[in-house]
């Protein structure tokens, strides 16, 4: 149905002005302009000829066949336009007209309308709110933009049209080619993910840009950029991620959580580049215009200035990009047509007075070399520097090589010709080495992401009725946060394993089953309007006497009665107290766009100071949970720091997937946070939890 969007054979423009400040006069203009081959009907009841074309009332007096339609007329008139749309057999249409939802109740009714006649007529919907299309390989240009862009192999689509005006402003500066611009606007039927799936499959488009403030199904969104991202680059900008007067969390998950971490979780399980400006997007763009992808990471920079060679290296330690040597039969080829001061190693300075015949000596070996996955080639203008000469070398090597070559000449007025020529020869080329190393590392990320397994999702071997039943009675009981006992029995049907504990109603009892657990143990009060115990003075430690273990109970239900008089108190909960281990959380919130996000970090009383945590949208399978471990800081803390036994990490692994078996399982569940989980040397304890269900 796209390829109406994009290769139709004929475009009827309704609202086609002769008013050269109209938008319907600069579309119709714009596809005369740039000698668009297919019939242009414009459509305006009080016009006979637009710009030398003959004009028609309607779309189906013009003709009975027609592609696609441009909508520029009054938002109250679109949807009647539609209805005359049909009887032309029309396909799709790109709505200019402003006016509907980001108006408010109005426009939202006037969108609702047009989306119903456009949904009876089986019409897709671009827009409303939108600048409009372009492909530049037939040369439509069915928008209200200025300029028409140059051909390329990047598509890109933009949820702001001014944000997308300005990118194509910056490309055309740039010599930036494209494909295909699409301006989404109000997204009310078409969205980047119906254009991330067509671009999947379309030959004309080798790389996918996109700048988004939301998605509209964030499940569909991960699917389709998945499969996407296994075939071609895709590189978003997305905004709007402060969630500024976001709710306030009742779990430690839910407060450590957001719109931004969950986009930033769902990028990175698809395999989705993130830029943080047009720059940064452009420079990504640029790094895979050369069409070749390195085999590994390993980096060799040739350079005739130490310094940039020296930002080079620290910038690719940094990125854990490495700097290998090269092999000693290259090194020995080399070593003798290059200067006694060269440094013959990684970074390879042929030093300032370097000719291209040095640069040829080094490249040359380095395409034949078994330790090199790719080059940057850095260069500075000094005077004795044929910059134009390195320029052809490194576009002549590049068209017999599969490895990658990145070039920065560094510098102004020198070297420009040199770069913007290598930029036309689809050498990636940067102004400064460590922009060019950053575009290395999305290289190898890229390389990495494809060439990475599906990893099979985890089965749920829970009882699930029981669980079910338990859930049922819950609800039916108006228990929608429970923490402890009830938690703690979900819990372990999803293979948690909790320390002894039993609920005691008076001190005597505490004592009685403090005794019968064995010492030392510990104390919580337990109630169900008390999710965060230590805040109000409800648990105790290192209990090692049945005297003890009353006097903590009379304390500890003192307290939460001062902090919360009016919390209903069940009494106390006495464990089994684990020593030893590293406490961690394993965590769960609920995302409005991509659904549940599960969260692992440090547990404890420090999770929400230390922020040390990382984030995955469920369902996370085994080969996730193991890099949601690994992506915290503090890694070297479970893996056994100066001297100490590592901890359980296959246990943390089980757990991060048996919580998100849990909630795919009961998607009712909206916030759970295992916290602390003490992580043994083999094994772990769960010692705290709760659970916080969707309320009706």
């Amino acid at each position: 149905m796209l390829d109406y969007l994009f290769n139709p054979k004929s475009i009827a423009v309704i609202g086609a002005s002769r008013d050269t400040k109209k938008v319907g006069f600069a579309v119709v203009n714009n596809l005369i302009k740039y000698d668009f081959k297919g019939k242009i009907y414009p459509i305006n009841p009080s016009a006979n000829d637009i710009l030398g074309l003959q004009a028609y009332p309607s779309v189906s007096k013009a003709s009975s066949e027609v592609d696609l339609v441009v909508v520029s007329i009054p938002a109250k008139f679109v949807a009647e336009a539609l209805k005359d749309c049909a009887k032309a057999n029309v396909k799709a249409a790109v709505v200019l007209s402003a006016g509907f939802k980001e108006i408010g109740h109005e426009g939202i009714k006037l969108e609702q309308e047009m989306l119903s006649v456009a949904r009876d007529n089986n019409i897709r919907i671009m827009g409303p709110n939108c600048l409009g299309v372009i492909n530049t390989s037939n040369n439509m240009n069915a928008s209200f933009a200025a300029d028409m862009l140059s051909k390329g192999k990047t598509a890109l689509f933009s949820q702001s049209g001014a944000l997308g005006v300005a990118i194509m402003d910056w490309a055309l500066e740039h010599n930036f080619g494209f494909s295909k611009f699409i301006s989404l606007g109000n997204k009310s039927d078409l969205n980047e993910v119906d254009f991330l799936e067509y671009f999947i499959n379309d030959p004309e488009t080798e790389i996918i840009l996109g700048y988004i403030e939301d998605v509209v199904d964030g499940k569909r969104f991960m699917e389709i950029a998945k499969r996407a991202t296994k075939v071609k680059p895709v590189i978003l900008i997305k905004s709007g991620g402060t969630e500024a007067g976001a709710r306030a969390a009742s779990s430690h998950t839910g407060a450590l959580a957001g719109s931004e971490t969950a986009f930033n979780a769902a990028f990175k399980q698809t395999g989705v580049m993130r830029a943080n400006g047009i720059q940064e997007l452009f420079d990504t763009a640029l790094a895979f215009s050369g069409g070749k992808l390195p085999k590994s990471q390993r980096l060799l920079i040739i350079t005739n200035a130490g310094g940039p060679g020296i930002i080079a290296a620290d910038t690719s330690d940094r990125l854990k990009i490495q700097l290998p040597q090269m092999t000693k039969e290259s090194i020995d080829a080399i070593a003798d047509l290059l200067p006694s001061n060269a440094s013959l190693y990684n970074p390879v300075d042929i030093i300032g007075d370097a000719t291209s015949e040095r640069y040829k000596v080094v490249i040359d070996q380095a395409i034949k070399d078994p330790n090199v996955d790719g080059m940057l080639i850095l260069l500075t203008p000094q005077a004795m520097t044929d910059v134009s000469n390195v320029a052809e070398i490194v576009i002549e090597t590049s068209k017999i090589t599969d490895k990658p070559i990145i070039a920065s000449f560094v510098g102004g007025k020198r070297v420009r010709d040199a770069s913007e020529k290598m930029k036309m020869h689809n050498i990636p080329t940067f102004a400064y080495p460590e922009i060019a190393v950053k575009a290395f590392r999305r290289l190898c990320d890229h390389t990495e992401w494809k060439h990475m397994q599906e990893s099979p999702p985890p089965v749920s071997k829970a009882n699930k009725e029981a669980v079910k039943t338990m859930i049922e009675n819950l609800l039916d009981a108006n228990r929608f946060e429970v923490g402890e006992d009830p938690a703690m029995k979900i819990l372990a049907h999803y293979g948690f394993t909790f320390p002894e504990r039993a609920l005691a109603t008076s001190a005597i009892e505490a004592g009685i089953i403090a005794e019968r657990i064995g010492f030392p143990v510990v104390m919580k009060i337990s109630s169900p309007d008390i999710l965060h115990k230590t805040d109000v003075g409800g648990v105790k430690l290192n209990i090692n006497s049945a005297v003890a273990a009353e006097d903590a109970f009379n304390e500890i239900t003192t307290n939460a009665q001062r902090f919360m008089p009016d919390a209903y108190i069940e009494g106390v909960m006495i464990y089994e107290m684990i020593k030893g281990g590293k406490e961690v959380i394993i965590g769960v919130t609920y995302d409005r766009t991509f659904g549940h996000m599960i969260m692992f970090g440090l547990g404890g009383i420090y999770v929400e100071v230390l922020k040390d945590v990382s984030f995955r949208i469920a369902p996370v399978s085994y080969k996730e949970a193991d890099e949601m471990v690994h992506d915290i800081r503090s890694i070297a803390l479970l893996k056994g720091a100066r001297g100490e036994k590592p901890v359980d990490i296959e246990a943390i692994i089980n757990g991060i997937v048996n919580v998100s078996n849990l909630v795919t399982d009961f998607p009712i569940i909206r916030e759970l946070d295992v916290n602390p989980m003490l992580v043994m040397n083999r094994g772990a304890f769960a010692l705290d939890a709760r659970i916080i269900f969707e309320t009706k």
